[in-house]
C-alpha cells in the first residue's frame, strides 16, 4: 500500500523523535478528530504539536526530570494523547492509570511508580485523588485535561496554566524541546503500565522507548495501514494496544477519530465512517448479538429476509475459506443477499471498514466467521502488556481464522514442553518495576513466559488454546480449558453478556452465565415473558432458554467438559466491581471468590 505522506525514520530514538518528525513531515494534514458541541472537531498535527510543546515545557517547568514518572488517570479522549506525547517529549515517562482504577489501587500504582505529576480527566478523578492525597504525598500537582473550574489553582491546576508555564519557559529557551527529546535514549523508560492481575497487587511492567519505537515500525513493515486511513479508536489507552496504536499513528501519519464511550461506539462508527477499528472481542460480540436481537424482534418479512441473507453469506462464506468457492448458483444468491441485506450491515459498520482489528483478549471462531460472511474481516492480534502487547498479527494476504496470526518481523515464538507460549525480541519488557525477583521468574535464556498456553501451526500462525493458570483439572483428572467453552457460549447464545467455567478439583464442570439487560428484555417481549430484569432472569422460561444453548454446546464437547450445572447471575460482571478488566476479561479468581456460595451449591 503506498502511502501519500512520508514516513518517520525507522528506528528512531524515541516516540517523542517521532512526533516531532511527524509534525515536520505532515503539519497541515489532520491528526486527530475529536466529538464536540457541534460534530466532529479537527486537530491538524501542527495544532497537536503546539499544544504538546506548550504541555511538555510546563511539565520541565513544574520540575519533571528524565524518566521521571507523570500519571494520566482518564478514559479515553484525544487530550489522553495530546498528554501522553508531552510527557515523551518533556522525556519523563507515562505512568497509566484506568480511570475506573480503585482509590486504593491508585494510591498504589502513584506511589510504587513514584509519579509525581498527575494529568486527570475531570473533577471526578480529581477528587479521588483528593480523597487519597494523605497516601500520595510525592505527587507534587496534579492537571485537569477537561473541567478546568475545580481546579484550586495550586496543588491542581488546568491545561491551560500548564500551557502558559510553557510558554513562558519557551520564550527564553525556544530549543528546550527538541533539545530535551534529543537526549532521550531507546533504552530510556517510557512507559510503566500496572498489569490488572487476578489476585494480589497489580505489577508495573517497564516499556522503554525502543520497544514502542519497534512496535511502529514493525506494524508498519506490514504495508497494511497508510494515512490515508481513519482509525476509529475507544480502546482505553491505558492499555498497551491503544499505546502500540500511538507508535502507529505517529510511524504512518494516519488520522486517528478518539472517543472512548462504549455506549457511543455504533453511533460513531456510523458518523466517523472509519476504514479501520482496533477493539476487544466484546465488542463484536454485541454488534453480533444487537443485530441478531433487533431482527427477531422486528419479525416478519424483514426477519425473515435477513435469515435467509445470512444463510446464504454462510454458505459463501463456507465455500470461500474451505478453498473451493461458491458456486455459480451460490454466487448468484449472494448478490441478491448482499444488495438486500448485507450491505446495510455494513453501512452499520460506517461502510468503509477495510477490517477490524480484535486484541486483548480470545476472539470466537464462529463471530470471526459470521462477519467474514457479511463482508468484514477481522484480524487478530496477540500480545501481553509485557511484550508492548504487539507480539503477533493476521495478515491481509495470509490470514487464518482461529490464529492470531504470526509473530512480527523480529520477534521470535517458541512453545515450551507444557505448551505454554514463550516470546522473544525488541517488543518484550524491560522487566517488572521494583521486582527483581518477578522478573527473574518469567524469564528463562532471554525468554518470556506468557503464561498462555498455545501451538504454532504449520505455517508460522499461533494458536493461543487457554491461559495457563486458568487450565481446570477435575477431581476425575481430566484436563478442561474454560475459555474454549466459554467462547462457543457467547457465540451461540445471543443473550449472553459473560459465562464463567468453573471445576478444578470438582466432579463435573459447572458455569456463572450473566444476560445482557437490552437483549434479554427484548428477548422477553419476543418470547410473552412479563415483568421487569430481575424478574425475567428468574423465570422459568429464561433458565429453559440458556440451557438450550448450554446444551447446544455441550454437543460439541467430549462429556467430561460438558457444563453438568449452571446458575444464571442475578446482575451483569463490571469493572467497577472488579470482577472485569478494563478490556472486559473476566478476573476468574475473583469471581469465583465473589460467588463462592452459589458454587459451591452446584455441588452440594
Amino acid at each position: 500500500m503506498q502511502t501519500t505522506v512520508p514516513k518517520t525514520t525507522a528506528g528512531a530514538a524515541s516516540l517523542g523523535a517521532m512526533f516531532l518528525e511527524r509534525v515536520r513531515l505532515s503539519p497541515d494534514r489532520e491528526a486527530f478528530r475529536a466529538p464536540g458541541d457541534a460534530g466532529w472537531l479537527s486537530t491538524t498535527w501542527q495544532q497537536a504539536g503546539d499544544t504538546v510543546a506548550a504541555w511538555a515545557a510546563g511539565l520541565m517547568a513544574l520540575g519533571v526530570q528524565p524518566e521521571q514518572r507523570v500519571g494520566i488517570a482518564s478514559n479515553t479522549r484525544v487530550q489522553w494523547i495530546l498528554a501522553d506525547l508531552a510527557i515523551m517529549c518533556a522525556g519523563g515517562a507515562t505512568t497509566t492509570v484506568y480511570a475506573t482504577t480503585p482509590a486504593d489501587d491508585v494510591a498504589y500504582i502513584l506511589t510504587d511508580s513514584d509519579t509525581r505529576v498527575v494529568f486527570v480527566e475531570d473533577g471526578e478523578q480529581l477528587r479521588k485523588l483528593a480523597s487519597i492525597r494523605h497516601a500520595i504525598p510525592h505527587v507534587e500537582r496534579v492537571v485537569l485535561l477537561t473541567d478546568f473550574a475545580a481546579a484550586d489553582g495550586d496543588w491542581s491546576i488546568s491545561t491551560d496554566a500548564l500551557a502558559e508555564r510553557g510558554r513562558a519557559l519557551l520564550a527564553t529557551d525556544p530549543d528546550l524541546v527538541e533539545r530535551t527529546v534529543a537526549a532521550v535514549r531507546p533504552d530510556s523508560l517510557a512507559t510503566l503500565i500496572y498489569t490488572s492481575g487476578t489476585t494480589g497487587r497489580p505489577k508495573g511492567v517497564r516499556l522503554t522507548q525502543a520497544n514502542w519505537v519497534y512496535e511502529g515500525d514493525a506494524l508498519d513493515s506490514l504495508d497494511m495501514i497508510s494515512s490515508d486511513d481513519l482509525l476509529f479508536v475507544f480502546i482505553p489507552l491505558a492499555h498497551s494496544f491503544g499505546k502500540v496504536l500511538i507508535s502507529l499513528q505517529l510511524k504512518v501519519g494516519c488520522v486517528f477519530g478518539v472517543d472512548g464511550r462504549v455506549e457511543k461506539v455504533q453511533q460513531n462508527l456510523a458518523e466517523l465512517q472509519p476504514t479501520i477499528f482496533p477493539a476487544v472481542p466484546r465488542i463484536f460480540e454485541k454488534v453480533h448479538a444487537g443485530l441478531l436481537n433487533r431482527m427477531e424482534r422486528e419479525g416478519g418479512v424483514k426477519a425473515r429476509l435477513f435469515t435467509w441473507a445470512m444463510g446464504v453469506a454462510a454458505r459463501a462464506g463456507q465455500a470461500r475459506r474451505s478453498g473451493t468457492g461458491p458456486g455459480l448458483l451460490l454466487r448468484a444468491e449472494y448478490a441478491v443477499a448482499d444488495r438486500l441485506v448485507l450491505v446495510k450491515v455494513r453501512e452499520a459498520m460506517g461502510g468503509r471498514v477495510r477490517f477490524f482489528v480484535s486484541a486483548a483478549a480470545a476472539l470466537s471462531l464462529e463471530i470471526a466467521h459470521w462477519f467474514d460472511d457479511v463482508g468484514l474481516l477481522i484480524l487478530q492480534g496477540y500480545g501481553l502488556t509485557e511484550t508492548s502487547a504487539g507480539c503477533c498479527v493476521d495478515r491481509l494476504d495470509g490470514y487464518a481464522f482461529g490464529t492470531v496470526g504470526p509473530p512480527l518481523p523480529g520477534t521470535e515464538l517458541r512453545i515450551a514442553p507444557d505448551g505454554e507460549v514463550l516470546v522473544k525480541g525488541p517488543c518484550v519488557m524491560e522487566g517488572y518495576h521494583h521486582l527483581p525477583d518477578q522478573t527473574a521468574e518469567v524469564f528463562t535464556d532471554g525468554w518470556f513466559h506468557t503464561g498462555d498456553i498455545g501451538q504454532i501451526t504449520a505455517d508460522g500462525h499461533l494458536r493461543i488454546t487457554d491461559r495457563k493458570k486458568d487450565l481446570i483439572k477435575t477431581s476425575g483428572g481430566k484436563y478442561v480449558a474454560p475459555q474454549g467453552i466459554e467462547i462457543k457460549f457467547k457465540a451461540a447464545c445471543p443473550y449472553a453478556s459473560n459465562i464463567v467455567v468453573h471445576g478444578d478439583g470438582r466432579n463435573f464442570v459447572s458455569a456463572l452465565v450473566t444476560l445482557d439487560p437490552d437483549s434479554l428484555l427484548g428477548w422477553a417481549e419476543q418470547h410473552g415473558v412479563p415483568g421487569s430484569y430481575e424478574q425475567v432472569l428468574a423465570h422459568p422460561a429464561t433458565t429453559a432458554m440458556v440451557q438450550a444453548y448450554v446444551d447446544e454446546v455441550n454437543a460439541s464437547l467430549p462429556r467430561w467438559e460438558t457444563v453438568k450445572k449452571f446458575t444464571i447471575l442475578p446482575r451483569d460482571l463490571s469493572v467497577e466491581a472488579g470482577e472485569l478488566t478494563p478490556s472486559f476479561k473476566v478476573r476468574r479468581k475473583i469471581v469465583e471468590k465473589q460467588f463462592a456460595d452459589v458454587l459451591d451449591g452446584m455441588y452440594r
